[in-house]
């Protein structure tokens, strides 16, 4: 195997345990590679006290409400960042119109500032992340509204 690569494939490894990631997705070039770790992905139900499912009548409820809106969501493995340096403003606000292609964010992966644009037009009604929250592939990011 190249060396190269092999570097890659450690700084990805590193990057996971650092941000305490389960899964690592990158393709580029002819190059794909899927790193996993733990029980394949399963994923352990968290014990609910029986208070968290009363609703607000005392009655039990079978699901919890299912956020509105149009999700935007990571297309990699990384650290999230909302503004283009430490002391710049953010790319976007809640209430934002966004425009097609218009850059959204930051997602650092293997020491690489990837800018992630938006595929759509819409307005933004929810930022899920802080500023340096590490991110997985498939996390929703914002929400349109």
């Amino acid at each position: 195997m190249d060396s190269k690569i092999l570097k890659q494939i450690e700084e990805a490894i590193d990057l996971m345990n650092q941000h305490h990631l389960t899964h690592f997705q990158i393709e580029s070039k002819g190059f794909s590679i899927t790193l996993k770790k733990g029980l394949d992905g399963l994923v352990m139900p968290s014990p609910v006290s029986p208070a968290a499912a009363i609703g607000e009548r005392g009655e039990k409820s079978s699901e919890a409400p299912k956020p509105s809106g149009e999700e935007i969501n990571s297309p990699m493995v990384g650290t999230f960042y909302r503004k283009p340096s430490p002391d710049a403003s953010p790319f976007v606000e809640i209430g934002t119109q966004i425009s097609e292609g218009q850059t959204l964010c930051i997602i650092e992966a293997m020491k690489v500032m990837n800018e992630i644009k938006a595929e759509k037009s819409g307005k933004i009604s929810e930022i899920l992340l802080e500023d340096g929250n590490p991110v997985q592939f498939g996390d929703v990011l914002f929400r349109l509204g």
